[in-house]
């Protein structure tokens, strides 16, 4: 059988069976320091499917980062067939300011495919898909919800999509979400581009969580025995299949006030249920938020002062709650993903 081709990417190779970290020039500050777009490369001796896996696209996301330090420290990547093109930090402007935004105020996120000569944010969204997504089968995109609040471990896939929607189960987080592509967005450009992506969301902006960190790392791997990149030994199984919901909503407040939330991300729903309330400082006046369908609870405010109209509570509409918390429960009572020198 021929020997597999080494992995080219921005003047450095990388030989079958190796890996290596590829930093690609983006930008210089104002005062001389370089910024590149850093990609570890794991070019394996088999043949197989190229997937990418960004992490902080906002840079304020940093839940992802950890997801990818563990995915990278897998034993299960000695042996793999295919190429992981694992990129930790995508915005390294907005991760080094603590901003989901970079410099020039613009949303990564809202700027692909990009351009060669347009802003700051388009250059690097122009860099991104030149250089990671175009030479990518599939992605996996990790994000997290904005700074005070906290999302449910979750995939977000395009409807539709049966690839996608395939690869979601495998993933095994215990929601899936149904949701639009946004114009300007990462998986919109990729898409047009034929790169079917897995949006993940999970956890925190600028918080390290362990169910989402768990979560995101195995179902990364889950998904990369399914392409036959990795073996199954190893890989965490699903406890319980995923629950698709094709709708949420946000349950924002009637008052701004001091806000008490009576649920956490997870929990079951239902019409009637009090998912919190928001009173004066005085406890004087108090009012209630009603939650009207049957649901989970995907994400909340962590804020315990509000203003009117500000979001507190994300449900995902499904009869089906119980089987969900069965996919988180199973997440948290299985072995950690240690390494070697974290045990002690």
């Amino acid at each position: 059988m021929a020997k597999r081709e080494s992995f080219k990417i921005n003047g450095s190779t990388i030989a079958p069976g190796t890996r290596q970290t590829v930093d690609i020039p983006v930008s210089t500050l104002s005062d001389h320091t370089p910024v590149h777009l850093s990609v570890h490369v794991v070019h394996g001796k088999k043949p197989g499917p190229v997937l990418f896996v960004s992490a902080a696209i906002h840079g304020d996301e940093v839940i992802g980062v950890e997801i990818v330090r563990r995915l990278l420290k897998a034993g299960s990547l000695k042996n793999m067939a295919g190429t992981l093109l694992a990129v930790p930090i995508v915005n390294t402007f907005g991760f080094h300011n603590h901003s989901r935004y970079l410099p020039d105020r613009r949303d990564l996120n809202r700027c692909f495919p990009g351009l060669s000569e347009g802003s700051m944010a388009s250059r690097l969204a122009h860099i991104f898909m030149r250089e990671v997504v175009s030479r990518a089968d599939v992605g996996i995109d990790l994000h997290s919800a904005a700074v005070q609040r906290t999302n449910l471990p979750q995939i977000r896939l395009t409807a539709g999509n049966d690839r996608l929607m395939e690869l979601g189960r495998v993933f095994g987080a215990p929601v899936m979400m149904q949701s639009n592509l946004r114009e300007g967005s990462l998986r919109m450009a990729a898409e047009e581009a034929g790169v079917d992506v897995l949006l993940y969301e999970g956890g925190e902006g600028q918080r390290f969580d362990e169910l989402a960190a768990r979560a995101g790392a195995t179902g990364i791997l889950r998904v990369m025995n399914h392409l036959g990149m990795i073996a199954k030994k190893g890989v965490p199984k699903t406890r319980g299949a995923p629950v698709l919901c094709s709708d949420s909503t946000w349950y924002r407040a009637p008052a701004g006030g001091l806000f008490r939330g009576y649920h956490g991300i997870g929990d079951r729903v239902s019409p009637g249920t009090v998912l919190g309330a928001i009173s004066d400082p005085f406890g004087e006046v108090e009012s209630e938020v009603t939650c009207d369908h049957e649901g989970i609870v995907i994400g909340r405010t962590n804020m315990p002062t509000v203003y009117e109209g500000d979001a507190l509570f994300h449900v995902a509409s499904t009869p089906r709650a119980e089987q969900a918390l069965e996919g988180i429960n199973g997440h948290m009572e299985a072995a950690p993903l240690f390494d070697e020198d974290e045990i002690i």
